[in-house]
């Protein structure tokens, strides 16, 4: 069994293909369960989002084509929320999808994996930003409002890494994610990045498995050629460490297979 859940379509305003030839490439790679998750609506950084006024043909679209679909694939409908407080909305927050992936792409605001606010770095002690990110990571998680971390550990996707060690600077956002019973994913969209790896590094992802935090994966795609990219690495990578199921969602709750 395949899975790739987090994904995104041409609605999201920077990704190229449409929710059904997304879902013909998944089945032509032979994928089992395929998770649309477009970046959520909010009052900020709205070119990079989908609107409020398209939530609703957005899920019209998926589930109408999950129906067409559904002797050859699953599909699964879901928003990739950004935790940014103050500007989370009830609407994405109680949509009636089958799962949340919340991320953190913002520091107090600041885009940090957008290439065109590189110049942040220079600004910042390295150390000091990744202990924000996973002070936010932690807080997220306390919020039990999602069902999935997002890409952990994405301030290295421009290869600013971490002076301390990153298990330790990690600890705590871990133990929070252990305690909210959210699962993290394994994305392969670090391996398209000037990182050239997996998000979380492999060190991150023992830490998890020894806390027995489930996981998911994802290709985060932004375009067909996207879909389903790396996944043997990342079921290796998962294999290696010692996991042996992977977890999915349908209507908030969680679902697990063999990996």
């Amino acid at each position: 069994m395949r899975i790739d859940i987090h994904n995104h379509t041409t609605r999201c305003n920077h990704a190229e293909g449409s929710v059904e030839e997304y879902i013909k490439k998944a089945i032509e790679l032979g994928i089992n369960i395929y998770g649309f998750s477009e970046h959520a609506p909010m009052d900020f950084d709205q070119d990079y989002r989908l609107s409020f006024g398209e939530m609703a043909s957005y899920e019209q679209e998926v589930l109408e084509l999950k129906e067409h679909y559904k002797d050859e694939i699953e599909i699964l409908l879901g928003y990739e929320v950004d935790w940014l407080p103050g500007f989370m909305d009830d609407r994405v927050l109680k949509a009636k999808v089958d799962y949340l992936v919340g991320s953190v792409h913002f520091i107090n605001k600041w885009g940090f994996d957008n290439p065109e606010f590189i110049g942040g770095y220079k600004e910042r002690e390295i150390d000091a930003i990744w202990e924000d990110y996973f002070e936010a990571i932690a807080t997220m998680a306390k919020s039990n409002l999602f069902d999935i971390v997002g890409h952990l550990d994405l301030p290295k996707v421009f290869k600013f890494l971490p002076k301390k060690d990153i298990r330790l600077l990690a600890k705590e956002a871990l133990k929070a994610i252990k305690q909210s019973g959210m699962t993290l994913e394994i994305n392969t969209s670090g391996l398209r990045k000037p990182i050239n790896e997996i998000y979380p590094s492999k060190a991150l992802l023992q830490e998890a498995f020894a806390l027995d935090i489930p996981i998911t994966f994802s290709s985060d795609a932004h375009a067909l050629e996207h879909i389903g990219y790396g996944y043997d690495d990342a079921l290796k990578l998962a294999k290696e460490i010692g996991y042996c199921h992977a977890t999915y969602f349908k209507n908030r709750e969680k679902k697990q297979i063999l990996i």
